[in-house]
């Protein structure tokens, strides 16, 4: 039972087809892991631009897991980017996010039998 993600809106565009999802599901952890770590990067170098890009890059594939909450921490980040704000309003939300979505990504490779997939250190 998925406690940190929910597949409901990956099956509805697969039309419930288990190949579909798993390739899904595959290219989500797969993707997201770098661009949270683009996201840090881009935090870090206070180059808001590129926060921007990795952000809006990122937000598909988390309302695609039903991340709610870390959907709506990445869109706080995302305005935090076009404001151009100071890095140290956005390190605490970042590293919320990247908690939520850590946690969700850990659940699906135990889900999945995706064991063999690395996550990149942050």
């Amino acid at each position: 039972m998925a406690l940190h993600y929910n597949l409901s809106k990956v099956y509805a565009i697969s039309d419930n087809d288990p190949d579909f999802v798993q390739q899904i599901i595959k290219a989500i952890v797969l993707e997201i892991p770098n661009n949270l770590n683009q996201i840090k990067k881009a935090i870090e170098e206070k180059n808001h631009q590129k926060c921007f890009e990795y952000v809006h890059k990122i937000k598909p594939s988390l309302d695609l897991l039903n991340l709610n909450i870390a959907f709506d921490e990445i869109i706080l980040i995302e305005l935090w980017a076009k404001s151009l704000g100071k890095k140290k309003e956005v390190k605490e939300l970042y590293w919320s996010v990247t908690a939520r979505i850590d946690n969700a990504i850990k659940e699906i490779k135990k889900d999945f039998n995706l064991k063999s997939i690395k996550i990149e250190s942050k």
